[in-house]
């Protein structure tokens, strides 16, 4: 993301019960009460958070996320998402519930594997309890149908996040929480899952969201069907969904590196100003791999919208979002890199926000370095002399409010380079391109950073991370 503005900005054991057996089970569920299931698990329910330092509701025990199918229909005109999520996911304990995050939206039916299961709101969380109980390492599939008017969430910054209403259709963006607007599900970024997305819009818009279109339709009554498909693990925070009057390029166009398919989008009023630069990234892409190793996903792109409505751009996961007045190329390098940083490896907590915000303002650092003929080392002596950029380390923001603020971004982008001058550029670059390879496709946490970074050049660094990484005072000198 780039650095926020306040001013803008199982297969399941036994079988359901039938006939007037199973309807008294689901009035004991629905009364609260808890029954022991078939084989004798006696589950108990499912942490209702995941107790991040930041979000400790966010996110929900017990289970593990392998893939959402997601099916959408939306109307403009009235504001109203109607949704059908299913949810297909492994418990990590003897569940008697589970726990799903969603924000306003009424659910009409629930179910985990095709037998109806209670289904309970207090705030933003959704209690399923199904009829039976699921042993610990049973996959098992929840189905929850939904709709109404999604609001958005506004941030402890002052932004707003969400599913974001625009003139003819939405924007739909979610770091850190805004995903719980438009969809069920636990919405950690520990939970990574698989995506099919079906989203369904009226005739004359386009519906855009992350991975790889795989089908696009007119329906009997006129409206546009389009299929999206993300087979890579994904933090629910990355997901989008587009709509409006876009005009979709490049689908067929493909970068250097293994031939990678790029699709970009662009709101019509937007299009033709955005073409060019759009039209760079498989060669920006191409640069990258060479400083970061193999491009994480099967798919590239960009989504550009009119400004007014998101006052942000946002890396979500193959397919980066920018307002028109934030898709410029600085951005759009910071943008691209954390598809490596953030997405591919994704943070554990979002205390360890910086290794997504630091690595990509670095990354911006190396682009200008290599192409632009500007030193990092110029970058490092600007930020270094910045006071807002030593309000708080790095690693330890002190609050949810400062998760975008200077330190996580510029002091974050400063550790790296202290690193690089401490380990000498060939470790430095080791670390650059073996950090992604090793957790590719996972989460890991600043103390799995440090310790890694420490292993390849082989010696400990606890001064530099003292100073720069979990310091409070700004050093004499840079």
């Amino acid at each position: 993301m780039t650095q926020r503005n306040r001013t803008d900005r199982h297969h399941r054991t036994g079988a359901a019960a039938g006939g007037l057996a199973a309807a008294l089970t689901a009035l004991a569920l629905l009364a609260g009460g808890c029954t022991e299931a078939t084989g004798g698990v006696r589950g108990t329910p499912g942490a209702a958070g995941l107790r991040d330092p930041f979000f400790p509701k966010l996110g929900n025990g017990g289970y593990d996320v392998s893939r959402y199918a997601l099916t959408l229909a939306y109307d403009p005109r009235t504001g109203r998402l109607d949704g059908t999520a299913e949810i297909t996911a492994r418990a990590t304990q003897d569940l008697s519930a589970f726990n799903l995050d969603l924000a306003g939206l009424t659910v009409d039916r629930a179910s985990v594997d095709d037998a109806p299961a209670a289904a309970n709101r207090a705030g933003n969380e959704l209690t399923l309890r199904p009829l039976e109980e699921i042993r610990e390492g049973a996959e098992f599939r929840a189905s929850v149908t939904y709709g109404g008017v999604p609001e958005p969430i506004t941030d402890a910054d002052g932004s707003e996040e969400g599913w974001l209403r625009t003139d003819d259709g939405a924007v739909a963006v979610g770091e850190p929480a805004g995903s719980m607007t438009w969809f069920p599900g636990n919405h950690h970024p520990s939970d990574k899952a698989a995506y099919t997305l079906t989203l369904t819009v009226p005739a004359g818009l386009e519906g855009i969201s992350n991975g790889v279109r795989t089908a696009r339709r007119t329906t009997a009554d006129g409206r546009v069907t389009t299929e999206w498909r993300t087979t890579e693990p994904m933090a629910s925070y990355l997901a989008t969904v587009a709509i409006g009057r876009y005009e979709t390029d490049g689908a067929g166009s493909a970068t250097a590196p293994g031939s990678l398919p790029v699709l970009t989008a662009a709101e019509r009023s937007v299009a033709a100003g955005s073409a060019a630069l759009r039209d760079e990234i498989p060669e920006i892409i191409d640069r990258q791999t060479r400083r970061f190793g193999p491009y994480p996903f099967s798919t590239a792109g960009a989504i550009v919208t009119e400004d007014g409505t998101l006052g942000y751009a946002l890396e979500t996961q193959t397919r980066p979002v920018f307002p028109a007045a934030a898709f410029d190329r600085t951005t759009l390098v910071h943008e691209l890199a954390h598809q490596w940083f953030g997405n591919s490896v994704t943070p554990a907590t979002w205390r360890d926000l910086w290794l997504n915000e630091g690595f990509a303002t670095y990354a911006e650092w190396l682009y200008t370095e290599e192409y632009e003929h500007v030193p990092a080392r110029t970058h490092f002596e600007r930020a270094f002399a910045q006071d807002a950029n030593w309000a708080f380390p790095p690693a330890a923001p002190p609050a949810a409010e400062n998760l975008f603020d200077p330190p996580v971004y510029q002091r974050g982008a400063m550790v790296l380079h202290k690193l690089r001058e401490t380990v000498g550029d060939e470790t430095f670059d080791e670390i650059l391109r073996g950090w992604p390879a090793k957790y590719r496709h996972a989460n890991a946490s600043t103390a799995d950073f440090t310790a890694y970074a420490e292993s390849v050049a082989g010696r400990g660094l606890d001064e530099l991370w003292d100073v720069w990484l979990y310091g409070d005072g700004k050093p004499a000198k840079p």
